[in-house]
């Protein structure tokens, strides 16, 4: 933990702005503002404004919101206020934490410690992430030795170390579900259940419970879980103003391959995400543009989760130009200069489509998705354009892509 001595909160006040809610107006504890304006933060998103209002007083919420506006800080600043302002239990167990944040992929629940750990420079508190497919023995070693604050998990690793008795969950103050229409589309309904019933009754913790989605089951789950909760829902805004081009290629199924190699070759495209809908068109995607020259790479479920990370850090280095993914690996995607994102194939939920376009035209840059519209394609299309809002204009590609190379 880093020193405070040399902070005051007065030196640092950020102008009002009309519309706008200042971190510095919530009365966050310093060693949080601090950390907070060191990230460059000092306004808050929509979806942090309007669900801190009550998750710093206790209050359980169901918020609705896509990846990318600012959702996991939003999460994160009510955890750490409320572990920074109550006190820890007299005897505070071993593997024992205080807070509990469910998430359904490792890569979210990398990134998510990723930006705990830069909220909580300041704090003495102790993060600990529990995954599958790595470190076992490591995490098994840290949950029967160290006091944690805050734990970050999947549902299967959990579960199989709460089984074993290697970790407690009865002392959990604060419960986050984030992401809960993926877990209940991944079928981690069961486990996450499981899990929420070895920690105390809904009336002695609190619980947030975050979707993209508020499906009837996502509020039936909520209604099990929660006591009296607020709901926040920011709208889902994807429009032509919006910084992100949208462009739509008619195409057949046979051409998309040699398509979306010449179009990432001749228009020099070097930091693009392609979505495909299935493993089997990933693997099958990856491989073409491989073989004909193209710095790609790939991730999905079937890869293995060390070299998930790896890809994942060489795509936001540069040193991978290409990345093919499928929707669930690629939820753990938070890279700000991603310039395109293509769909080779469009999403059966409008939701994902929302989801993946957002990846690129983050941080303020301006970005392009490129969609390639088949045959089965086609019969996405209304839905895409209902909920967006967006009728996307459908033309056949340049000449110069239909070219072969000579």
């Amino acid at each position: 933990m880093e020193s405070m001595a040399d902070w005051n909160p007065q030196d640092h006040q950020v102008a009002a702005m009309e519309g706008k809610l200042r971190f510095q107006d919530l009365k966050l504890p310093k060693e949080l503002l601090r950390a907070i304006g060191e990230q460059g933060f000092d306004y808050c998103t929509p979806i942090q404004a309007q669900s801190l209002f009550y998750t710093l007083h206790g209050i359980d919420l169901i918020g609705k919101a896509q990846t990318g506006t600012g959702k996991t800080a939003a999460f994160l600043i009510a955890i750490l206020t409320y572990l920074l302002e109550e006190e820890a239990p007299a005897g505070q167990k071993i593997g024992a934490p205080r807070a509990l944040i469910l998430a359904p992929t490792r890569e979210l629940v990398i990134q998510i410690c990723k930006d705990a750990e830069a909220l909580m420079r300041y704090t003495p508190f102790k993060l600990l992430s529990v995954v599958g497919g790595m470190d076992y023995v490591k995490q098994r070693d840290q949950l029967r030795n160290e006091k944690i604050d805050l734990l970050v998990a999947t549902p299967g690793r959990l579960l199989d170390f709460h089984s074993k008795r290697d970790v407690d969950l009865r002392e959990v103050e604060v419960l986050v579900l984030d992401e809960a229409d993926r877990m209940l589309d991944m079928g981690f309904i069961p486990d996450v259940k499981r899990i929420i019933r070895a920690t105390p009754n809904k009336e002695e913790r609190q619980t947030l419970l975050f979707s993209a989605t508020f499906t009837q089951d996502i509020m039936n789950l909520a209604d099990q879980w929660t006591i009296a909760p607020q709901t926040v829902e920011i709208a889902t805004k994807i429009q032509a103003s919006d910084n992100i081009e949208q462009h739509a290629f008619l195409v057949s199924d046979d051409e998309k391959i040699p398509l979306l190699t010449r179009l990432i070759k001749k228009w020099a495209l070097t930091k693009v995400l392609v979505f495909a809908n299935r493993r089997d068109a990933t693997r099958k995607v990856f491989e073409a543009l491989k073989k004909s020259g193209v710095n790609v790479d790939m991730l999905s479920g079937e890869v293995e989760q060390r070299k998930r990370i790896t890809t994942l850090e060489n795509f936001r280095s540069g040193r991978i130009e290409v990345l093919v993914a499928t929707d669930v690996a690629g939820r753990g995607i938070h890279i700000d200069d991603i310039s395109h994102v293509i769909n080779f194939n469009l999403p059966e939920d409008p939701e994902d489509y929302v989801h993946r376009i957002g990846r690129t035209g983050r941080a303020g840059a301006l970005g392009t998705s490129i969609s390639f519209i088949g045959e089965e394609d086609a019969f996405a299309l209304p839905a895409i354009e209902g909920l967006t809002k967006n009728k996307l204009p459908c033309v056949y590609p340049p000449d110069e892509l239909l070219k072969e190379e000579v």
